[in-house]
């Protein structure tokens, strides 16, 4: 199914949060999934999935922390990320409003993705067996 197929069909289960002042349409479902590459919207960076949370679920203070002006929505998605920008790399949290889709720019350099994926295959990474739940 193609990615424009899939966000389609997820218009019907959008949610609406006034405090987004981006008019960005936020889902409650999940469009990425583990070992898809993203990128963020906004910063210059991007990764590879390794973990969903179907909503907010780290602490308090880090989400404080983002200025109130472009805070996003707790109740969508967030994604752990195995990120990387052109100085380093790091992992990340981001929500599901600030990624897009970056298959098609290729492989990443992150020296961990070893640990956790076999390889690459059609723009995806796979998880390695070990890994698998």
């Amino acid at each position: 199914m193609s990615s424009k197929k899939k966000n389609e069909e997820k218009i019907d289960h959008s949610i609406s949060d006034e405090k987004n002042s981006n008019n960005i349409k936020v889902y409650k479902d999940p469009l990425f999934n583990i070992g898809d590459i993203v990128k963020h919207r906004i910063y210059p960076f991007r990764g590879v999935i390794v973990d969903v949370d179907p909503e907010f679920s780290n602490t308090e203070e880090w989400y404080q922390s983002i200025p109130a002006e472009i805070r996003p929505s707790r109740k969508q998605p967030y994604y752990h990320l195995m990120a990387e920008n052109t100085e380093t790399f790091y992992t990340a949290y981001v929500s599901q409003q600030n990624l897009v889709d970056d298959g098609e720019n290729g492989p990443l350099e992150h020296p961990d993705l070893d640990e956790i994926f076999s390889g690459m295959k059609k723009g995806k990474y796979h998880l390695r067996n070990e890994v698998r739940n």
